[in-house]
C-alpha cells in the first residue's frame, strides 16, 4: 500500500472543536482529506490535536484548506509521513474498548468482556468510520440499553450512516427478532459491515434477526424505503445532515416510533431538536457524554 501523509495541528480544545465544525460546513471539501480531532492525553483534557490524513504528500493547497478551518489565527501545521498504512485505519488506531449500557466494544487487540450480562462486539479499525467517536458511540449504546429497559419494542430497525455496523448489531442484540437494515453513503461500508457481522456471529439477510445492508444517501433508496416504516431509526452522523433529514425520517417512522440521533455537539442540540419538533417528534430521553448530545425522540400521533 502506498505511503500516506497527515497534517497535524495542536491547539486548545475549543479551537479544534471550532475547526471541526467549520469543516462540517465546507460544501466542496476534498473527500480524500480525512479530518479528525482528539485530546492529546486524558490528564490534559484541554490540549487537543487536529489531524488531516491524505493519501498523498500534502501540497500548498492542502495546507491552506486545513489552516483555513481555524480562521485567521491558525496554529502551525506539521507534515508527517504515515508509512504503509491506510489513512482511515491510521486515524482509528489506539481505540480503547468502550463499555456502555450492556455492551463492550473492543478491537482485536483487546479480549472480550467476561462480565455476566454484557454483550461484546469486536470491531477492528477499518476503511469505514464507526469506532472513532467514543462519546457518541458509547452514548448511543447506553441510550439503546435504556430504551430496552423502559419497554421499547423494536420490530423494524434502521441504522442510517452505519459505518462499521456496530449500532445495528447492538439493536439486534437487544431486539433479536427484529428486521434490521443498515445503510451508509460510502460503498466501502457494505463489505466492512458484512465482515464485522461474520466476526460477531450475525447473519446478513432480510429475515428476522438478520441484517440487510444498503448503500444510500440518507433515505434516498428504494430498498431502504420499502423496508420501512421503522419503529426504531438510529442516525449517528452529523448535526447538519440530521437537520436536513428530519422530514425524511418523519416519513419513515410511524406514530409512537422512535429515533435516536447522535453526532451533534450540545451547542447544536437546539437546532436539531427544533427541526424534529417541527415534523412531529417529542423528546423522550437525552444523554450528554462529554461535549456530545444523544437524543431519543418519539413520534407523536399525527392527525
Amino acid at each position: 500500500m502506498a505511503d500516506s501523509w497527515k497534517l497535524v495541528a495542536h491547539a486548545p480544545k475549543a479551537k479544534v472543536h471550532a475547526a471541526l465544525l467549520a469543516h462540517e460546513e465546507v460544501e466542496e471539501w476534498d473527500p480524500e482529506i480525512v479530518v479528525t480531532g482528539h485530546e492529546v492525553a486524558e490528564d490534559r483534557p484541554d490540549e487537543w490535536v487536529l489531524e488531516a490524513y491524505l493519501p498523498r504528500r500534502p501540497g500548498k493547497a492542502d495546507r491552506v484548506s486545513v489552516a483555513a478551518l481555524f480562521g485567521e489565527r491558525a496554529p502551525a501545521l506539521a507534515t508527517e509521513k504515515v508509512r504503509q498504512a491506510d489513512w482511515v485505519t491510521e486515524s482509528q488506531k489506539g481505540v480503547e474498548p468502550i463499555r456502555a449500557g450492556r455492551f463492550y466494544v473492543h478491537t482485536p487487540g483487546h479480549p472480550a468482556s467476561t462480565e455476566p450480562g454484557v454483550t461484546s462486539f469486536e470491531i477492528p479499525a477499518s476503511q469505514a468510520f464507526g469506532t472513532g467517536q467514543h462519546a457518541t458511540t458509547a452514548g448511543c449504546l447506553a441510550m439503546l440499553t435504556a430504551m430496552k429497559r423502559r419497554g421499547v419494542v423494536a420490530r423494524n430497525v434502521a441504522d442510517i450512516g452505519t459505518g462499521t455496523g456496530l449500532l445495528a448489531f447492538a439493536a439486534l442484540a437487544l431486539w433479536p427478532r427484529a428486521h434490521a437494515v443498515a445503510s451508509d453513503i460510502d460503498p466501502v461500508c457494505a463489505p466492512v459491515v458484512a465482515e464485522n457481522a461474520a466476526r460477531n456471529g450475525l447473519r446478513i439477510g432480510a429475515r428476522p434477526g438478520e441484517l440487510a445492508v444498503a448503500i444510500a444517501a440518507g433515505m434516498d433508496d428504494r430498498f431502504l424505503r420499502a423496508c420501512g416504516p421503522y419503529d426504531l431509526l438510529i442516525a449517528n452522523i452529523l448535526a447538519g445532515p440530521l437537520v436536513e433529514l428530519a422530514r425524511d425520517f418523519s416519513e419513515a417512522v410511524p406514530a409512537r416510533g422512535n429515533v435516536v440521533l447522535a453526532g451533534l455537539l450540545t451547542t447544536q442540540e437546539p437546532a436539531v431538536r427544533a427541526a424534529y419538533r417541527s415534523v412531529g417528534f417529542a423528546l423522550a430521553g437525552r444523554i450528554v457524554n462529554g461535549d456530545w448530545s444523544i437524543l431519543w425522540l418519539r413520534r407523536r400521533f399525527v392527525g
